[in-house]
């Protein structure tokens, strides 16, 4: 036994060794990646399943940076494999957000194609999609009825016009539009806060839900008559936060007759995070909404289990705070909508956050929740006796990544999926079988080029007896003989985590290809290591978070491949500020990238677009606790960026109102007055984000020219 198994171990090395010639021999043969191939994948998502399951649709977008812009189309994907994904749509437009009709024959999607985003129709065995709205005000996020003849979908109109025949609205709507286009004056007057959000001015409109009657024409499926205000008033019937937003918004009641949706705050909705599942009649002759969650924080996301008796959505429970855990509530609901005396039942307590969900069967759903550096998707069953529920969950065994578009069936569930080396493809999982990839869009580009497996390190000693875990990603052609540069990067939120995950802005793969060693830490305040994790963060952005950083930092000096004399450090939002705490507190970085960052909290309150995070963060208002407001502002301790002469380049846009660009400015001015080396880069077209394609191409090529100029690779 002992000789045998001396035999099989040596076997095995040789087998091991044989294999890692045989990766090193491929990778060699591929090449490095480059800033061009980051806008040549083909960027796919918001998988949805056929009633029937049948048929998976999707959609997947392609990039032109020489034309700055993109196009989206529609692919239809059979689920037992076999064909090829087809394309069903091909204006050349951004085509998106396929839904199937309930029976099957037919797909909504919306549309910019004739000029303006209106939703379209089209049959999925052939055929010319036709439009089915002309609104003003555009037509998005469309939703079938249970019984396919309505389609509900969201429109931001004008509230005062509301309440009007939808002729006269559309028409005083659409009369407003044309005179802000055409007015020698740009002003915007506001009368209360939530003016503009994100990146956008909100010019006094209200996200409405609107109902659409459908009727077979000569052609097929068409609409009955004019759209139909559901939500008519001065209150939003669609989160206007993406925070809040669980991708699916409202729902019909199973009797066709009611809509079911996450509703704005009523009031204060600037601070206040108490989001609720609200109900209408679709003909809403009262105007009245009936809120059905008493929940003094966030409600959102209602979905209605197959067999229409349940009702699921995601909640918290702690008002005021955003990065509260997410859970998942069920209650038992009337065929109107309506919970009765039912109670209701939260069946994922003391989880991690929900992130996705979605119905397989009426007792069982599937949810994506944060792990570790990753997410796992967890199976979760459910049976109701009487006043008890008992569940059951398990982690179902599929590659961890980043999720999206979780939509379920009784045979399986779709799902996008990316991981750091994969960008996102649509998946597909049905009973036992190990996922499969049904998109197929990118692997004709990933064969050419070498992308790393990223290293996961969970050894790092931080205070309080824990341990931090950190990402390593290495150049292409990696030799460890060799000394290397290192940039450092931050995750935003500050509740976010660096994930196995690809991204389109922040993307790891096109950092480590400048010739780099590229560390992402998940210091405290990150998802995915517990909740209790999760929340020392809050009230302490510059204490705890930033000595664990310092930690990982001196984990990545100790490594035998990095040159400690060129670490870099990058970060945006959360990550942007603590670029500036950096620049205050430590010399130890060669150069700091910061984009869309806070650096004064005392300005940032009166500034920002959601008053709740600050409030909370800070524990009040600035002048209720002005100490807190000062005590990690990295501002307050701005003479100590000419002592340690840190440089900076500083990225700030001008339609950023999360972070406005008033932060960036101050602190390039702070900079420049004690001659810091610094640059200031501002994109009066973008937001919190840079997403055109030529902006993003010129964001990239000021970063790497920065670094190549403080911190050079071996490129």
């Amino acid at each position: 036994m002992q000789f045998r198994a001396l035999v099989f171990f040596a076997f095995a090395i040789v087998l091991h060794l044989t294999w890692d010639v045989s990766m090193a021999q491929e990778n060699n043969a591929k090449r490095a990646m480059t800033l061009e191939d980051l806008y040549r994948f083909q960027r796919v998502a918001e998988p949805t399943y056929s009633p029937d399951g049948m048929w998976i649709a999707y959609q997947q977008t392609s990039i032109s940076v020489d034309k700055n812009e993109s196009k989206t189309a529609i692919y239809l994907a059979p689920t037992d494999g076999s064909a090829v994904p087809r394309l069903l749509t091909s204006s050349g437009k951004k085509d998106s957000r396929p839904r199937f009709s309930p029976d099957n024959r037919n797909l909504v999607f919306e549309s910019n194609r004739s000029g303006s985003m209106q939703l379209w129709i089209i049959d999925i065995h052939g055929g010319e999609a036709r439009q089915l709205t002309t609104i003003a005000t555009e037509a998005t996020t469309a939703k079938w009825s249970p019984d396919g003849t309505k389609i509900a979908f969201v429109s931001a109109v004008l509230p005062e016009h509301s309440e009007k025949p939808f002729v006269e609205s559309d028409k005083a709507n659409r009369e407003a539009n044309e005179a802000a286009e055409k007015s020698h004056t740009k002003a915007r007057i506001a009368d209360r806060l939530f003016f503009r959000h994100w990146d956008s001015y909100v010019d006094g409109k209200r996200q409405h839900l609107f109902v659409l009657n459908l009727k077979l024409g000569p052609n097929g499926l068409e609409a009955d008559g004019m759209p139909h205000d559901a939500t008519p008033g001065d209150r939003d019937a669609y989160p206007t936060s993406s925070t809040f937003s669980s991708g699916e918004d409202f729902t019909f009641s199973p009797d066709n007759q009611f809509l079911i949706f996450t509703a704005v705050p009523a009031k204060n909705e600037s601070w206040s995070t108490n989001f609720d599942i609200c109900r209408v009649k679709i003909d809403n002759q009262s105007k009245d909404w009936e809120t059905l969650t008493q929940n003094p924080a966030a409600d959102s996301g209602p979905r209605v289990s197959p067999d229409g008796k349940w009702l699921a959505w995601r909640s918290q429970s702690i008002a005021g705070y955003e990065a509260d855990v997410w859970n998942i509530s069920v209650v038992a609901i009337e065929k109107d909508g309506r919970f009765g005396t039912a109670k209701i039942d939260t069946v994922t307590q003391g989880v991690d956050s929900v992130s996705e969900f979605a119905w397989i069967t009426s007792q069982s759903i599937v949810y994506s929740t944060d792990s570790f550096g990753a997410q796992r998707i967890v199976a979760l069953s459910f049976a109701k006796n009487g006043s008890t529920v008992t569940r059951h969950s398990d982690l179902l065994p599929i590659q961890p990544g980043l999720f999206s578009g979780l939509n379920g069936h009784a045979t399986g569930f779709a799902f996008s999926r990316s991981q750091m080396d994969q960008p996102a493809e649509i998946y597909l999982k049905v009973n036992e079988l190990p996922e499969k990839n049904i998109s197929q869009a990118n692997q004709g580009l990933l064969n050419e080029i070498q992308l790393n497996r990223p290293e996961s390190v969970d050894t790092i000693r931080i205070e309080g007896g824990r341990k931090m875990q950190m990402w390593l990603l290495k150049p292409p052609n990696f030799d460890p003989s060799k000394k290397y540069p290192c940039v450092y990067l931050v995750h935003g939120g500050p509740q976010g985590a660096w994930e196995d995950a690809w991204s389109n802005r922040w993307c790891a793969q096109i950092w480590a290809a400048q010739g780099y060693v590229i560390a992402m830490p998940n210091p405290r305040g990150s998802t995915g290591f517990g909740q209790d994790f999760v929340e020392e963060i809050s009230g302490d952005w510059g204490g705890k978070c930033y000595r664990d950083l310092m930690a990982g930092a001196d984990y990545v000096e100790s490594l035998p491949y990095i040159d400690k004399s060129r670490i870099a450090a990058a970060g945006a939002s959360f990550g942007g500020y603590m670029m500036n705490w950096f620049a205050v507190n430590t010399n130890r970085f060669c150069c700091l990238i910061t984009h869309c960052s806070v650096w004064n909290f005392e300005s940032m309150w009166g500034t920002t677009d959601e008053l709740w995070f600050d409030e909370f963060e800070h524990g009040g208002l600035p002048w209720e606790k002005p100490e807190k407001y000062r005590e990690f502002s990295p501002h307050v301790k701005a003479g100590k960026l000419g002592e340690l002469k840190t440089p900076m380049l500083v990225i700030h846009n001008d339609l950023d109102f999360r972070c406005p660009i008033g932060q960036g400015l101050e602190l390039f001015a702070s900079l420049q007055r004690q001659g810091v080396p610094s640059r200031f880069v501002n994109f009066p077209d973008e937001g919190h984000w840079v997403s055109k394609p030529a902006n993003s191409k010129l964001w990239h090529q000021e970063i790497f020219s920065w670094l190549v100029k403080y911190c050079p690779s071996n490129k």
